[in-house]
């Protein structure tokens, strides 16, 4: 639920049962109104003296006896403009508006969050400035709704000076503004301004995690969103937003495996895997790398298999970090053969596939390959660290670092 829409549904609801409690004759209008509703089979529910669903037609005719019995003050104004923005009637509630002779801070965010929630951002704005000329100090809910409406519009000037004017001052620890300003941001694709404001909240929720996480990927940023859905705690919120997404890319796909490869949750990795590849959606390197660590995890041979298969008929299988979980993968199930084809395929090699490939041969026993790699790759000048060595060595036992002993084409280039 957004702030702007629990302001709006909270006060719409007290106001309304307060303004039906003072006036007895519109109580009895309304439930006059609604036995004749009934009667016509409308299906709306009286319970303890207020209606639970809104129904237009009924609002509107309460509203007429509210003009007719001249029971108009502020909360019940304020109760029919609720009403009408609620309904998504933008000229009714703007003539409702007009007519108030009264209004509060609560009437004119009514006003603003319909007019941003119902894509006319222009008014949005034009009322925002309009209740500060009149001596009106925005609340959270207002300015939740005037940074909605930035973002709509894309006016990043607007939401800059917003921001800067009254988010920072008033309400630079509240979440949900918080949250408002940085899918503002991302809205406009200020993706930079959006992580400062995401590094200096003092409190996030699932939203803002979320927010920043759809908004990397909505802007092509791939690697941000996945990284931060590795960090966020509440993952599945994640990968229900990334889900949520009108237009599933291979980023955001790619970002919800890579979250669960990392978080182990294999299986399910591999079950979006499936389910990205039936949409249509053809993956990229880091979505095969990350499928195949899943793979590599689970040592699920068959489905390596068939993610080798495919990555053979694109342009990944060049990758160096796919061949690098390929070599892993391979290694990982025991299919050392394999790992050693993909590796003598690659036409380069990096630290990972080097000690991929080299611990690949010391747990499968295979000491001299692994050696012989490992006193190459020393030769080319690339460090061993001590993780290396001291898995070689115990995987290998007491094995002498002599490299006179072994044949010069050790050292040839790779």
């Amino acid at each position: 639920m957004t702030c702007e829409a629990t302001e709006s549904e909270v006060e719409g609801k007290k106001r309304g049962e307060e303004t039906l409690k003072q006036s007895p004759c519109l109580r009895a209008s309304v439930k006059k109104v609604h036995l004749s509703k009934r009667k016509a089979g409308c299906k709306t529910r009286w319970t303890d003296g207020t209606y639970e669903r809104v129904d237009f037609a009924l609002g509107r005719q309460i509203h007429a006896c509210v003009v007719k019995g001249n029971w108009s003050n502020l909360i019940v104004d304020c109760a029919v403009l609720y009403f009408y923005a609620q309904c998504g009637d933008l000229t009714g509630a703007f003539q409702a508006f007009n007519r108030m002779p009264m209004r509060d801070v609560v009437s004119w965010t009514t006003m603003v969050t319909a007019c941003s929630q119902h894509e006319d951002a222009d008014s949005a704005l034009s009322m925002f400035l309009r209740m500060q000329l009149e001596g009106f100090s925005p609340n959270e809910f207002t300015v939740c709704a005037a940074l909605k409406a930035c973002g709509k519009k894309r006016a990043l000037r607007f939401g800059k000076q917003l921001h800067s004017a009254i988010v920072k001052r008033v309400f630079k620890d509240d979440v949900f503004v918080g949250t408002s300003t940085l899918g503002m941001y991302m809205k406009c694709k200020d993706t930079t301004s959006a992580r400062k404001v995401f590094n200096r909240m003092k409190k996030r929720n699932t939203v803002t995690w979320t927010s920043l996480i759809a908004g990397y990927a909505q802007n092509g940023l791939g690697e941000e969103a996945i990284s931060l859905f590795r960090v966020m705690k509440d993952h599945v919120s994640a990968a229900k937003v990334l889900q949520g997404m009108p237009h599933r890319d291979v980023i955001s796909w790619t970002a919800i495996i890579s979250g669960y490869a990392h978080l182990g949750q294999d299986s399910q990795a591999l079950q979006y895997l499936s389910k990205m590849l039936l949409e249509g959606v053809e993956p990229n390197s880091f979505t095969y790398s990350s499928a195949l660590k899943a793979c590599a995890s689970l040592e699920a041979i068959l489905h390596g298999k068939l993610i080798h298969s495919s990555v053979n008929k694109t342009y990944a299988l060049s990758n160096v970090f796919v061949g690098s979980a390929l070599i892993n993968m391979y290694a990982k199930c025991g299919h050392v053969t394999e790992a050693a084809r993909v590796f003598d395929s690659m036409p380069e090699h990096n630290l990972v596939s080097l000690k991929s490939m080299i611990i690949a041969y010391a747990k499968s026993g295979l000491c001299q390959e692994s050696l012989k790699l490992m006193y190459r790759m020393q030769a080319e000048g690339v460090h061993v660290d001590d993780y290396l060595r001291t898995t070689v060595l115990s995987a290998c036992g007491d094995v002498e670092w002599d490299t006179e002993s072994l044949p010069e084409h050790c050292f040839q280039p790779m």
